[in-house]
């Protein structure tokens, strides 16, 4: 019974309903997508063979981090699938391509390409996170696309061994509900920004869900979006993250490599990057991502702050083949510029270069140019390869099934077209938590894949392979 004069209104009991946690999520829903995938099951013993029958589908959860289509999740989401379905929260169902992934951290980027731009999730900071507030989960639970859960923090610092190759550190655990799907999803604060992303929960249990802190989750986005390695260019910045509120996240300037664009832009230690172009800068992954797709020589104006003023400076992108003569190569030069193998009864009929040798070594393969008019007519979105001359007996080739006359087109996120290419991939100071060293073969009229076990020893840090376990006993990946 109303009283008199009294009278509910619709706007008014919307508003009722409308609470912090409604807004939050609706906030930040747009940006979440569904992500399905498709493996095939093969012989674990073979990197090729007819494919069995069954096909295994998987699920997950990702996190539009730039309008262009480029996405977050975890890396044990979309590694090794034979293709990437996203599906955006107003219906629309793209192919995606995995771009980049960090085994040891469990992060791999992903892209779709869609009409128009795409909302970016509202990025916060776990800096500030508090013991028992209240967080948001979004993810595709069992596949059920865009399920929310709600919860609080749990703990926060927590380290979880999946298994004795794979473990997690500082990770935030919540008592909202994650599932299987769920991982690579946002976990969000009632403003409705992006806090952690849900990795794990413990199996067995209930309500024990886990979630990278979104801090160290963006310093792992910033390297996996590097446009050294994506776009071939090169800016020279060394730059930390500040952050200890949402209102409070800078991009401060630690120093600047010799001879480096960056230096000659007048980029100086200490000072804030406020904006580059027209986008605004929180840290090192906005940074990465505001430059990446430009071409070396593109001017870019920068907005920076110094000793409290506004500065703005032009920044000029540099090719990233200003810094491949210190990149690579590690072997030392030899005179004369062949190394005579008549000793050694494994080695090739001819001789070869100091990089030829170190591939043979590594790998197990001797390579020689290949037509690219070869590689395209069978895989367009290759330009070009090495083709196999010969393989060493018992090398990661061999035992991987590569052979002689296949031409190589690919290792791990790059093309190999020129031994140097092949050698950027050796002497990459991440190689050792690259796992097993993915590989791409054209074979006739098909392009196959497996995994190298290159020998740690013979890798430029010597680290052990930090290859990513599916199975786990105590914790499980809710893909």
């Amino acid at each position: 019974m109303l009283w008199p004069g009294l009278m509910i209104t619709e706007a008014s009991a919307a508003d009722n309903r409308t609470t912090a946690l409604v807004k939050a999520v609706q906030r930040a829903i747009p940006s979440v997508v569904n992500i399905h995938s498709e493996k095939t099951s093969r012989d674990p013993q073979t990197a090729y063979g007819q494919p069995a029958a069954r096909k295994i589908n998987g699920m997950g959860t990702g996190i539009i981090i730039d309008e262009r289509g480029y996405i977050v999740t975890n890396q044990h989401v979309v590694m090794d699938t034979d293709a990437l379905r996203v599906t955006l929260k107003n219906g629309g169902t793209y192919r995606a391509e995995l771009i980049s992934f960090d085994p040891k951290h469990d992060l791999a980027i992903i892209k779709i390409n869609a009409p128009g731009t795409l909302p970016v999730a509202p990025m916060g900071t776990s800096a500030d996170i508090m013991l028992g507030e209240t967080v948001i989960a979004i993810g595709n639970a069992f596949g059920y696309e865009h399920t929310i859960t709600q919860g609080i923090v749990s703990a926060l610092g927590r380290n979880v061994e999946v298994n004795e190759k794979q473990g997690y550190k500082n990770l935030i655990q919540t008592d909202a509900s994650i599932n299987p799907g769920n991982s690579g999803g946002p976990l969000l604060n009632l403003d409705g920004e992006v806090v952690g992303i849900n990795v794990a929960i413990r199996a067995g249990a209930q309500r024990i869900g886990f979630a990278i802190p979104i801090d160290d989750a963006r310093i792992r986005v910033a390297k996996l979006l590097d446009i050294q390695k994506l776009s071939n260019t090169w800016h020279g910045l060394v730059a930390k993250d500040v952050k200890t509120t949402t209102e409070n996240m800078q991009l401060q300037v630690q120093t600047t490599m010799p001879n480096s664009p960056a230096l000659e832009a007048g980029l100086k230690t200490g000072d804030i990057v406020v904006k580059v172009a027209e986008q605004p800068v929180h840290d090192q992954a906005d940074w990465e991502r505001a430059l990446l797709g430009r071409n070396p020589g593109d001017k870019v104006e920068l907005e920076i702050l110094r000793d409290g003023h506004s500065t703005p400076l032009t920044l000029s992108l540099a090719s990233n083949s200003r810094t491949s003569a210190t990149a690579q190569r590690i072997v030392p030069a030899i005179k004369p510029a062949v190394i005579a193998r008549a000793n050694n009864a494994d080695a090739p009929a001819t001789e070869m270069t100091p990089d030829e040798e170190r591939v043979w070594q590594v790998l197990g393969v001797r390579l020689g140019p290949a037509p690219s008019d070869k590689v395209q007519t069978v895989a367009p979105r290759f330009n070009g390869g090495l083709r196999v001359l010969e393989v060493r007996a018992n090398s990661p080739a061999q035992l991987e099934k590569i052979y002689k006359g296949d031409i190589l087109c690919g290792l791990h996120i790059w093309q190999t077209e020129n031994i140097n290419n092949v050698m950027y991939v050796l002497n990459h100071s991440d190689l050792s938590s690259f796992g097993p060293l993915r590989f791409y073969v054209i074979r006739d009229s098909q392009t196959l894949y497996g995994h190298l076990k290159v020998t740690p020893a013979l890798t430029q840090k010597g680290a052990p392979d930090t290859a990513v376990e599916q199975q786990h006993a105590a914790v499980e990946k809710p893909n």
